[in-house]
């Protein structure tokens, strides 16, 4: 179904918003929410009923409703003072009062060029992204189909990130065969990046290109070339492609945060906010997890419901808690707030999942932990960060061999990634729980070498030393260990880490009892 109303268009069966055939950036909640509205335009819709269509049920804070509706009046160009579109009926809920059209599979219009479009796509909650149709370079027209399917099973995968806006396959594509610059491509789509590539095919073996680009600055973001044996076809597009997605998210991050960065502060909206937690984030030392948690919580205090934010939040406290920089007691409460907030505000959020994942893990809830991990890997596979937290679930629950290949799993996805001395820890935490202590050392020093000042290496490192009986390892290790967490300690350790199985704690702690801890 398809709903005409003022410039904009509403495709309920492609789930896409767009002005002026450009598309507008919503959120699934807001979405859904204008559908249900524009449906029953004919009548009041109580609060209770939203609830109940959109939440399902589930108990909603006056704020988070009044949170969304301010989206939706904003997506649809409307606002709470002139209430031209959405109207708030006192104490009774809301209607839609705008004239609307309806059809049926109708067929629109090729799309026009408007000369800025910038003015009508939302750019400040979530930046928009086209994916170009890959260049087919074999010179044979039916290998078209592999070109393409690159393409498109990248747009898909990338609209499972769920913080970007992602171009639909069908808006993108109308470029294809034609040679345009990316800045045509970004003025008539609304976009601030911009994925392309080509594919070459010689005979049984097939090489891809990619980058992103940064059209508002006109810089190349990333770029990598990919050579493949096509022994099974559909196998390496679904390489490539998760390869590719999983490249491109730190870099869209990273330029994000950039972005943030050069905005004056009281300008800041949610999403730069949340950008500039990250940028912190990544980092992974004491100041500046503090950091990243008061620009979170400054994001919370913007957008009460923004999922995003309250999912990382509580990630970052935990994590704090997790390198003994912060009081386990006193923290998993307040992260556990925080992730069933961000749970409650978008279910299909996965980074609201692995919040709530972490959190569980440090309430000794392991079942719920890997539960909620495999959810949010569910809804993002290509999701680097889940893969390894997942893996040190896995360790800590006893399953060493699966949480070292999970940790893989993320190395291999995100090689670049700013979180990669984490994954890095996570397998070689997994290696020392296997008792191969060699492996261990070789995996902490690769973390250490990237981020070093993370905790988790050196403790790690620590217990691999002692286990090996190398006396001068153990004790620059330990050194090391306490300059990165002065206060730790065997009790802490028996105390804090999750450790399901007794023996698992026992071997860790006979390492660090070795290496000199007392």
């Amino acid at each position: 179904m398809q709903f005409l109303f003022r410039d904009h268009l509403l495709d309920t069966d492609l789930r896409e918003l767009s002005r002026e055939q450009v598309p507008v950036a919503v959120e699934p909640q807001v979405f859904d929410l204008v559908v249900h509205l524009m449906q029953n335009r004919d009548r009041v819709v109580s609060k209770d009923e939203l609830i109940d269509k959109i939440w399902h049920g589930r108990s909603v804070s006056e704020s988070t409703l009044t949170s969304r509706i301010n989206a939706a009046r904003k997506a649809i160009g409307d606002d709470g003072a002139s209430q031209a579109l959405i109207r708030t009926i006192t104490r009774k809920g809301f209607r839609f009062v705008g004239d609307v059209q309806t059809q049926h599979g109708a067929v629109l219009p090729e799309p026009v060029r408007i000369a800025q479009p910038q003015a009508a796509f939302a750019l400040s909650e979530r930046p928009a992204i086209a994916v170009l149709p890959f260049t087919n370079m074999s010179g044979e027209a039916e290998q078209d189909y592999f070109s393409d399917g690159i393409s498109e099973d990248i747009i898909t995968a990338l609209s499972k990130l769920r913080w970007f806006f992602v171009v639909a396959r069908n808006s993108s594509f109308v470029y294809k065969g034609r040679a345009v610059h990316i800045h045509e491509v970004a003025r008539e789509l609304g976009v601030r990046y911009v994925v392309e590539g080509s594919v070459r095919r010689s005979g049984e073996r097939v090489r891809i290109s990619a980058q992103l680009n940064d059209v508002s600055t006109g810089s190349h973001l990333w770029a990598e070339r990919y050579d493949r044996e096509l022994a099974d076809i559909f196998a390496v597009q679904d390489e490539i492609t998760e390869a590719i997605v999983a490249a491109i998210e730190p870099q869209l991050y990273a330029a994000e945060s950039f972005r943030a960065q050069q905005k004056p502060p009281g300008s800041l909206d949610a999403w730069d906010l949340v950008m500039r937690a990250l940028s912190h984030y990544w980092r992974i030392t004491r100041e500046d997890t503090a950091a990243a948690q008061k620009l979170l919580e400054e994001a919370v205090a913007v957008d009460p419901a923004y999922g995003k934010a309250l999912g990382l939040l509580a990630t970052s406290h935990i994590f704090g808690a997790h390198m003994g920089w912060t009081d386990m007691a006193a923290t998993v409460p307040v992260a556990e707030r925080a992730a069933l907030a961000a749970v409650e505000a978008d279910r299909e959020d996965a980074w609201a999942h692995h919040g709530l994942a972490y959190t569980y893990l440090f309430r000794r809830r392991f079942d719920d932990a890997l539960a909620e991990f495999e959810l949010a890997l569910t809804l993002n596979p290509n999701f680097a960060m889940a893969h390894a937290f997942h893996g040190v679930t896995l360790c800590y629950a006893g399953r060493w061999q699966d949480g070292d290949a999970a940790a893989r799993r993320a190395l291999r996805l995100s090689p670049r990634d700013p979180l990669a001395a984490i994954y890095c820890g996570v397998a070689a935490y997994a290696r020392f729980v296997g008792h191969d202590y060699e492996g261990a050392v070789q995996m902490a020093r690769e973390s250490m070498r990237q981020r070093g000042d993370f905790v988790g290496a050196h403790r790690v490192l620590t217990a691999a030393a002692g286990m090996l009986g190398d006396p001068a390892l153990a004790a620059s290790a330990l050194d090391g260990l306490r300059r990165a967490q002065p206060e730790v300690s065997l009790a802490w350790i028996t105390r804090e880490l999750p450790m399901l199985r007794e023996e698992d704690r026992a071997h860790y702690l006979q390492g660090l009892r070795r290496a000199g801890m007392k």
